[in-house]
């Protein structure tokens, strides 16, 4: 007996809207977001693998159950985006909120919901697709931090240098030559110190975006660790704090670009500086490979968290040492990249109340690129 048109294409559509459902089935199983379905008694039809793993919850037992059991979400009570979909009050809903795991931990998430038609218009449910941005949400919180921490730390500079200004203009004549020159020099550090935090984010901001050049000139390392020993001396000796240079012998000359490379030395030492004891020291060893240079900052201050260790150089992760002190911000991460910039690397050893070691390593010959511009790292 042969097969109808009728059947034939009874079939044909049977066999396209399994494989239109199949499709749609591993669409949605392969997002890289909670995906989640719900029937209009908002009874879970469907969820995502992404969505097992946002809330800890199975598929086969999340399934029906109804959402809110589920999600916990802190709008279920209130303002469910499910019910305004489903009533109609709006077709799409975005909005960020909460949610709560399997473990009960708060998550908080981007939402967006939307009804559900079949093919002749009625209403089949909901499906709702969310995001865990709880990484987000603690990166916004660390940028804000960071940007009131050098807002704080610029001010004091600020601060410092007009009052000394102020003290030179009143007393203009009453002022020996000794003390003139003591208000200058506070001016000047205080100066440099501006300097250092404005630079912090003009690197990190055009080492981003592949902006910055290496103007490479043959340097000694070892010049520009004892003008910056100089620099920093003062303001060591004002926190009990004793700076040292260890070498056995003078580095050889390298390829770098003398200021950025200055750059990375000076935000290694202040940190060093910053995060000792009163009567502890800091060390600036130096060494050397058939194949680089290397200077190590050594100071036996308050150490870092084994935890805090594999971010400590991303930029606006700030180590959580002690509360009444700045963290690192943004000076490590440019420190980082300037350092991969010239082609070498720059790594950290550190122990709680013990102290840390940071340890940058330089090639002897010059890397990161063509000559004058920062290579792809």
């Amino acid at each position: 007996m042969g097969v109808s048109k009728g059947q034939s294409d009874c079939k044909e559509n049977k066999d396209r809207h399994s494989h239109d459902m199949s499709f749609y089935q591993f669409m949605i199983d392969s997002l890289p977001i909670a995906v989640m379905a719900v029937d209009d008694k908002l009874m879970i039809t469907d969820f995502n693998p992404w969505a097992e793993k946002v809330t800890g919850y199975p598929a086969d037992e999340a399934t029906g159950n109804k959402c809110g059991d589920i999600l916990r979400g802190g709008l279920c009570n209130g303002r469910c985006p499910l019910k305004k979909v489903l009533n109609q009050e709006n077709p799409v809903v975005q909005l960020e909120t909460t949610i709560c795991d399997r473990s009960g931990r708060t998550i908080p998430v981007r939402m967006n919901t939307a009804a559900l038609f079949s093919k002749n218009g009625l209403m089949m449910g909901a499906v709702e697709a969310f995001e865990d941005i709880s990484t987000l949400q603690a990166l916004e919180r660390e940028k804000e931090n960071l940007i009131s921490m050098i807002a704080h730390d610029m001010k004091g500079s600020v601060v410092v240098i007009g009052g000394f200004v102020l003290r030179l203009l009143k007393k203009e004549h009453k002022l020996d030559a000794s003390k003139q020159k003591k208000y200058l020099t506070i001016i000047r550090r205080e100066a440099q110190r501006l300097e250092f935090f404005l630079d912090d984010f003009l690197q990190l901001s055009r080492i981003k975006n592949r902006r910055v050049r290496l103007r490479r000139e043959t340097i000694s390392i070892d010049a520009t660790l004892r003008r910056l020993f100089e620099i920093y001396r003062p303001l060591a000796s004002e926190r009990g704090i004793g700076l040292e240079i260890q070498s056995n012998k003078a580095l050889s000359r390298i390829q770098a670009d003398p200021k950025l490379l200055r750059r990375v030395f000076a935000n290694l030492l202040d940190n060093a500086i910053k995060f000792s004891h009163a009567g502890g020291r800091v060390i600036m060893a130096t060494q050397e490979t058939e194949e680089a240079a290397m200077v190590k900052f050594i100071d036996y201050g308050m150490g870092v968290a084994p935890e805090e260790l594999p971010y400590i150089f991303d930029p606006f992760h700030r180590a959580r040492i002690d509360p009444r002190r700045r963290g690192f911000g943004v000076g490590l991460a440019a420190v980082k990249m300037l350092v991969e910039a010239h082609g070498g690397w720059v790594g950290v050893e550190s122990q709680v109340d013990k102290g840390s070691v940071f340890t940058v390593s330089l090639p002897k010959k010059a890397q990161g690129g063509p000559s004058g511009k920062v290579g792809d790292f």
